[in-house]
């Protein structure tokens, strides 16, 4: 398998996906748009497309930021997901996804920031690929908006403060707008990158300040997000 992620920020790391990655001998790319890298031309010899985060939102126009392609990336995740690769977006990646597919981004009527609860809905449990993460697991937010729905998409989990955590856009593609990714190393660069914001957070229900952040232990949804991302690359040699 060869996975090219596109990254939006070093903060926003892959984290998690890469070391998934390496554990299965899998090969990666990057498109690391903050450092000017080009996004792929071509899909071939790419197996797996992952979109990462960052503090962009689908409309964030080029004049806004000048390494943010929002309508090019968009295209590229339409082509891949139109080819059968398998694809996923992680946060500002599942609301580029839901674009891509024809279903805009909207406001999440909460903020999340830190490790909170995903509820599985019947739809969840019932799919092969989540029914291993049990009804509820606590997993890392760190988000405002949350990703659109197609007339097709199914929603996988939920939350307390977003109704859209994990949605189905097809067998190969899916959207995360929860971040089970992080690692501690991820939240160190996310709290730096974060730092003058959080005294204005204090009010929020769902945002845990840095101290709680740096507590929380990612292992377990590490360890489901590997799971998943195996019943993943199953399905797609499968359908190869």
């Amino acid at each position: 398998m060869h996975l090219h992620f596109v990254v939006h920020e070093s903060f926003e790391a892959p984290g998690a996906y890469e070391t998934w990655a390496a554990s299965r001998g899998h090969t990666v790319g990057y498109s690391r748009v903050y450092l000017d890298e080009l996004l792929p031309v071509s899909l071939d010899g790419l197996d797996m497309l992952v979109v990462m985060g960052g503090p962009q939102s689908p409309a964030t126009t080029l004049a806004e930021c000048p390494h943010f392609d929002s309508k090019t990336e968009q295209a590229l995740i339409a082509r891949a997901v139109a080819a059968g690769k398998a694809v996923v977006g992680v946060c500002l990646g599942s609301q580029l996804m839901g674009e891509a597919l024809g279903a805009p981004c909207e406001h999440s009527p909460e903020k999340e920031i830190g490790k909170f609860p995903i509820m599985l809905t019947a739809a969840g449990l019932a799919n092969d690929k989540f029914a291993p993460f049990g009804p509820t697991l606590e997993v890392g937010h760190w988000h405002s908006d949350m990703p659109g729905l197609t007339p097709d998409a199914v929603v996988i989990a939920t939350s307390a403060g977003c109704p859209r955590q994990i949605i189905e856009y097809g067998k190969l593609a899916y959207g995360f707008q929860c971040h089970m990714e992080l690692t501690p190393e991820v939240v160190e660069l996310l709290i730096a990158a974060s730092e003058a914001e959080f005294p204005t957070l204090t009010a929020y229900r769902f945002v845990q300040q840095p101290d709680a952040l740096r507590r929380n232990d990612y292992t377990e949804m590490n360890e489901k997000l590997f799971v998943f991302l195996d019943k993943l690359v199953a399905e797609y040699e499968a359908r190869a």
